[in-house]
């Protein structure tokens, strides 16, 4: 975990998260409880620290009220490593679908970008000064006097400098990635097998450099990775991805109701039990094997959550519900909710509509009437239909909209105003014929 945010406390990550998400208030408060335990266990003598596990979370509500949204913002918020699975993803042996070690191989990738990202950061100054020799060389005349040499090349430098050769076209050589550890594959996936057999067969061959024309702006920046991937320690990028993984990594696991029994299961459905089995021993804490070395599970934060319509938690094995001893129902929500959701956030989705508008000079003005028929409208369809949140919202303001962005490049120096009358206009039809709404909206 990054040490900025090692001072966090619950009540600061319950406002951060509030700049994103409307209601909620017990789900935010579980997991910014789950955060502060982190930072806590961290501070902990060694010997207790490893005794400490993580409280994983079921989060049980139907979509678009927030529950990935709340997950994906505390990694943000955190800088995290952070992945979204799906449940029905994943298999039982005797059935198509990827083995539950893949989640784990999947965020150390995502770990390892990150920390190569930060590791770049540091050195960019460095591969910088080093990506312009390399361009100096390749925009040196070939035959230049000696005594003329040293002149002309603070020439280009300078010119270099000013942005002057930008558009000038090279060729470079790109070197191939350096290819990573060959990975002990635990499950039974080709395509993953595949992968490392492909790497390893190059790793054996040797780099191959490839010649590419481009301009000097783009050579620039490819020659600024190349020697930001010479100055860091590949070895050590593994390492400290492991630690963040093993330590911060957050696993939020969707649709997890679609692997529970329901209670009235009929005699052609498949068990579903033998993918909860297979799961466990990864919440419980196992170690598994990746490209960059081995990730031991036992402190990953898991994030389960579903609608649990067709069934409960309660329906899950006994041994994984006790490894998820926190529960949450997030409400379902209401037209107020959604009136906030459209203007409060940060990135509120009218904000994004005027933004998005902006960019062609029109200027949509929504009037406050407006936004509760829009509000209104989204709370009567998740009602009569299957309810899907906020996700509504979204296919509403698109109709809504659909005219005004056909024909924006026309309307550019307008400014549109966005009544109920308006609103009810362009959406009457839908509303009105409950089948076409179930279909359109």
């Amino acid at each position: 975990m990054a040490d900025q945010n090692s001072d966090l406390t619950p009540s600061d990550i319950v406002t951060q998260l509030d700049r994103y998400i409307i209601g909620q208030e017990r789900a935010k408060r579980v997991v910014a409880i789950a955060l502060r335990n982190r930072i806590r266990r961290i501070r902990l003598p060694e010997e207790l620290r490893d005794e400490v596990a993580p409280k994983n979370i079921i989060m049980i509500g139907p979509t678009g009220v927030g529950k990935t949204e709340i997950a994906r913002r505390i990694a943000k918020l955190t800088n995290a490593p952070f992945i979204k699975v799906e449940a029905t993803k994943y298999t039982e042996v005797g059935y198509v679908g990827r083995d539950v070690e893949s989640m784990i191989r999947d965020l150390m990738r995502i770990a390892i970008n990150m920390v190569k990202k930060e590791m770049h950061q540091r050195v960019r100054e460095e591969a910088q000064q080093r990506a312009e020799e390399q361009l100096l060389k390749r925009l040196m005349p070939s035959k230049e006097p000696a005594e003329d040499s040293a002149t002309s090349r603070e020439a280009i430098r300078s010119m270099l400098k000013e942005g002057q050769l930008e558009d000038k076209e090279i060729e470079i050589e790109i070197a191939p990635q350096r290819a990573p550890a060959i990975e002990i594959m635990g499950g039974n996936n080709i395509e993953e097998l595949l992968g490392v057999n492909m790497e390893a067969m190059g790793a054996l061959l040797g780099p191959r450099k490839s010649s590419r024309t481009t301009t000097v702006a783009k050579a620039r920046e490819i020659l600024i990775r190349e020697e930001s991937d010479k100055l860091i320690d590949q070895d050590l990028v593994s390492e400290m991805a492991r630690k963040q993984v093993e330590q911060s990594g957050i696993v939020f696991i969707d649709e997890v109701d679609k692997i529970t029994g329901s209670e009235q299961r009929r005699s052609g459905d498949v068990n579903r039990e033998g993918v909860q089995r297979d799961i466990l021993p990864i919440i419980e804490g196992s170690t598994v094997n990746t490209r960059y070395g081995t990730v031991n599970t036992t402190h990953i934060l898991f994030i389960a959550a579903g609608a649990f319509h067709a069934s409960r938690p309660s329906n899950l094995i006994p041994e994984l519900q006790g490894r998820f001893p926190l529960r949450v129902e997030l409400e379902p929500l209401t037209r107020q909710h959604l009136i906030e959701i459209l203007t409060r956030p940060k990135n509120a989705l009218l904000y994004q509509y005027r933004a998005l508008l902006k960019t062609e000079e029109v200027e949509l003005v929504f009037k406050d009437k407006a936004v509760e028929k829009i509000a209104s409208i989204a709370e009567e369809v998740n009602t009569q239909s299957d309810n899907i949140g906020a996700r509504r919202l979204h296919t509403i303001m698109e109709i809504l909209l659909e005219d005004i962005s056909y024909n924006a490049p026309q309307l550019r120096g307008q400014t549109i105003p966005i009544t109920a009358q308006y609103v009810e206009g362009r959406l009457k039809d839908y509303v009105g014929d409950t089948d076409l709404s179930s279909y359109i909206l």
